[in-house]
């Protein structure tokens, strides 16, 4: 038995909705996932810590003692971490505020008519709330991925919140806390999942004592960071109360591939990306049978010299796992764009070239040297990233996640009247005189 399903699109002409359907996807059902998280928010609005501390007896399997993390524990665990570790995340921080810091907008002032100016200006919001899953592993790289963004945006207050861990004595993983010392962040909750958003969203109040009145966390402005199907639900259900970056879900790679790729180097890509979680996808897109044929091979070889060699193949054979077999490099970006990865690498001939007719991905990976285990951690771009092909409409995470567009508008006398006629003719259509009168009493 193959490590991966084929499915063969090179006779079938269909639509890119069509085309998106038929192509290897997890069943994610967020509005099923709905139904149970909403009363999981409604016990935190109401319950606050007390509430946070039993969802973590719940899915966690510990009580924490502390919900918020005190800072002493926060430093203990930055000073327990090995000189190569501190090293490794001041690398991957100095990396991605550099790539961050290129993402900032610039304010721009425009004189639309002599004497009538438009300023543009981008305000950060006040307070965010970053999300950091543990389930299966601790991501420390998410830490680094959700702060940097929201420092360079020049965000003034940065909550961050992961879940209580059973072996770390309710606390969240020490490698996460180390990571949150290093980059100055004192604000550390012990809360996971649906939960951990709800107190995000509307607040919590308690804190280390049971039944203490007092403000535990204060809401945010906007809440970021990736996690599992319930996260993305909760995100979902709290919208329009604060800013959310995307529903990030379970982790997908996609790889275009020609007949040039090293079939080593896809196998190997396809695999990072399965170890991450037995739903997590990795799927294929070639013209190459016999590529598809290697990498299987390559595959089968690699998987059975992984540690997490049960979690790689439940992944790899499951139905959102696959490679698709198609016409020729045009089909393969065609369908690529159509499945919208959340990682999308491009090992053919012209990858340069080729990356540029990409319109639908997270993010892309040029070339044989670049695979996206660089992304999640050093290269400088972000790894919070739309899953489930909402890259269609939706951006990884950056610095426009934490900041706000602000126009001012200046108008002197003289540029304002100039306009009241044909402004006093679109009002009077909309039957809003007043609007046209407001400008007739300056007139003089």
């Amino acid at each position: 038995m193959t490590m991966l399903q084929r499915i063969d699109v090179r006779e079938k002409e269909l639509s890119a909705d069509a085309l998106a359907h038929a192509l290897p996807r997890a069943k994610v059902d967020v509005a099923r996932a709905l139904e149970s998280v909403l009363p999981i928010i409604d016990r935190v609005r109401s319950g606050g810590a007390r509430a946070l501390r039993e969802l973590s007896e719940e899915f966690d399997s510990v009580r924490p003692r502390y919900v918020r993390v005190p800072q002493e524990v926060i430093d203990a665990a930055e000073a327990q971490i090995s000189a190569e570790m501190r090293e490794a995340l001041w690398i991957s921080i100095e990396h991605n505020r550099k790539g961050h810091e290129a993402q900032l907008p610039q304010p721009r002032q425009t004189q639309v008519i002599p004497g009538g100016i438009v300023r543009q200006r981008w305000v950060p919001v006040r307070r965010v709330g970053l999300y950091v899953p543990g389930g299966l592993a601790a991501y420390p790289s998410s830490v680094i991925h959700n702060a940097v963004a929201a420092q360079v945006a020049g965000v003034d207050e940065i909550a961050l919140a992961s879940p209580a861990q059973a072996d770390h004595d309710g606390l969240p993983h020490p490698t996460i806390l180390a990571a949150c010392k290093l980059l100055g962040i004192t604000e550390v909750y012990a809360a996971g999942g649906a939960g951990a958003i709800a107190m995000f969203a509307y607040g919590a109040t308690g804190d280390s004592n049971e039944g203490d009145p007092s403000v535990l966390c204060e809401p945010v402005d906007v809440v970021t960071g990736p996690g599992n199907i319930y996260v993305a639900a909760a995100k979902r259900a709290v919208q329009g109360v604060v800013g959310i970056d995307a529903e990030a879900g379970t982790t997908e790679i996609g790889i275009i591939a020609d007949g040039s790729a090293n079939p080593e180097f896809v196998a190997a890509d396809l695999l990072s990306q399965a170890e991450h979680d037995p739903a997590a996808a990795s799927v294929l897109f070639t013209d190459s049978v016999e590529l598809a044929d290697a990498v299987d091979s390559a595959l089968e070889r690699q998987a059975g010299d992984t540690k997490h060699k049960e979690r790689v193949a439940q992944a790899l054979r499951g139905p959102q796992s696959g490679i698709v077999l198609t016409r020729d490099l045009d089909h393969s970006i065609a369908v690529a764009n159509a499945y919208g990865a959340e990682h999308l690498e491009i090992h053919t001939e012209n990858a340069r070239e080729d990356a540029k007719r990409i319109r639908n991905a997270g993010a892309v990976f040029v070339g044989s040297f670049t695979p996206v285990p660089l992304g999640d951690y050093m290269a400088g771009s972000n790894h919070v990233l739309p899953t489930g092909g909402t890259s269609r409409f939706n951006s990884g995470l950056n610095v426009m996640a934490f900041i706000k567009s602000v126009q001012e508008i200046e108008y002197t006398e003289q540029a304002m009247a100039s306009l009241y006629e044909p402004l006093k003719t679109i009002a009077l259509d909309e039957d809003l005189p007043a609007h046209a009168h407001a400008l007739r009493v300056r007139i003089s």
